[in-house]
């Protein structure tokens, strides 16, 4: 009660949250698979200070604090614990500043990722990460967990584009890290270090990212339709191999397309089993009839160039929309493992596998040209035999993508989901060094406890 009465005199009374019924429906993120405790109170500051006030009391009284932004995250990132304070940032949603002469933009964490790239698009420039939640997931979620994104196979991933940081530390003090300059070696790299570390290290008040110029050329989209997984696969491989560097490449199989057509009816299911969409934004003819070779020569069905753009945007929304659609069929546990681009055909396969193997059902769509695969495996409501024999798959996912030279999560974290996966794939000795970063910024470990180590 102590703690609450101070928590309750740092904030305006409409910033603090004790109803309970309330307070649960912030206590966790789209990963319904993971698990999540009780909150005691939600905290949704307006600016850096109300942040940095909550963070110092919950230091002072030693309770965790779970930062978290639109809840969009899909491994249990934000995810409460018993006895926390949570502390939603999304109402923090301004953006504070666009230099079309230095080209940067400065957000706060709750600005929606598309919000930012409708008004960089204003002056010219574009913020090119861009993860399939992005009509409604914000940029400090997405540097929470270095997202990535559809344009990230040519592009980079949003670590690539935070410039500087302003962050609240585990002992309540407001920090700035980083620099607006292009180029700049005093120190630490500790932007980078914040970016991705989900909340454990710090909380993030304030973005600064790059922004570049909007591509002067339409893109030019290449479908092609494969008869099996594998096939596609190879089209990746091929892709991969040729040298091409597509803006996009997608992977969407006939599970998906067929949900989504299920829920909007747009007539995917009859195009193929599994969908290849490319995208070259360079106005390269020959770069674009080069990818469309790849998807003939790995064994496309058909294959065709498009330059019509509701048409291509129809294409690639309907990738967008394939996890909300396969959740209408049950609940979903989602994959994140990247591997090798050349690796993605054995990957794809052994998911398969898997499916045939545990007896369950697994979708697939990927960010296919940076070798990142998102199997969705799918389960009917209320069956717990079927929830555990997911489980194992999802287990045994991630060991073959670590066994192929990837990695357990590509972009959406390790959250709650990843735990066992990661100290598989990075060892003792390496998690020691992340315990000691942790150690070192929040030794009594407040911040999001119990996520990633």
């Amino acid at each position: 009660m102590q703690f609450l009465e101070a928590l309750s005199a740092a904030l305006p009374p409409s910033r603090l949250v004790l109803d309970p019924d309330v307070v649960a429906a912030y206590s966790g993120d789209q990963a319904a698979w993971a698990p999540r405790g009780r909150a005691v109170a939600l905290a949704r500051p307006e600016d850096a200070e109300q942040v940095r006030r909550v963070v110092a009391l919950c230091a002072e009284h030693r309770v965790p604090v779970v930062p978290r932004d639109a809840g969009t995250g899909l491994s249990g990132g934000s995810n409460s614990v018993d006895g926390c304070v949570l502390l939603a940032l999304d109402g923090m949603d301004r953006i504070l500043e666009i230099d079309a002469d230095e080209q940067l933009a400065v957000v706060q964490p709750g600005v929606v990722n598309d919000r930012l790239r409708a008004v960089a698009a204003e002056h010219g420039l574009w913020y090119p990460p861009d993860p399939a939640s992005s009509p409604w997931s914000t940029i400090g979620g997405n540097a929470a967990t270095n997202a990535g994104g559809v344009c990230c196979v040519k592009y980079g991933v949003t670590r690539d584009y935070v410039l500087a940081l302003q962050v609240v530390t585990a002992a309540g003090s407001l920090v700035r890290v980083g620099r607006r300059t292009r180029k700049g070696v005093a120190g630490y790299d500790l932007a980078g270090l914040f970016v991705g570390s989900e909340g454990t290290l710090g909380v993030i008040t304030e973005i600064t990212v790059r922004l570049l110029r909007l591509p002067e050329s339409p893109p030019k989209t290449i479908v092609g339709a494969f008869g099996s997984l594998v096939d596609a696969g190879r089209a990746v491989a091929a892709a991969a191999a040729s040298g091409i560097t597509p803006s996009a490449l997608e992977l969407v199989d006939r599970y998906c397309l067929r949900a989504v057509d299920d829920w909007k009816n747009m007539g995917l299911a009859d195009l193929g089993d599994v969908l290849l969409l490319g995208r070259i934004d360079t106005g390269d003819e020959d770069e674009a009839a080069a990818l469309q070779a790849c998807f003939d020569e790995a064994g496309a069905v058909f294959s065709t160039r498009s330059t019509d753009a509701e048409e291509a945007e129809a294409l690639f929304s309907a990738r967008r929309l394939a996890y909300p659609a396969l959740e209408r069929l049950g609940p979903v546990l989602t994959e994140d493992v990247c591997v090798p681009r050349g690796q993605v055909p054995e990957m794809l396969a052994r998911i398969e596998r898997h499916a045939r193997t545990h007896d369950v059902h697994i979708a697939n769509i990927a960010h296919a040209g940076d070798g990142n695969l998102h199997p969705l495996i799918v389960v009917p409501v209320g069956d717990e035999e079927a929830r555990a024999r997911a489980q194992q798959a999802f287990e045994a996912i991630l060991d073959d993508a670590i066994a192929l030279g990837g990695t357990v999560t590509g972009e959406h974290g390790v959250g709650l989901l990843k735990k066992r996966g990661m100290q598989a794939e990075l060892g003792e000795d390496v998690l020691a060094l992340h315990r000691a970063v942790k150690s070192a910024l929040d030794p009594a470990g407040i911040l999001n406890p119990g996520k990633i180590i």
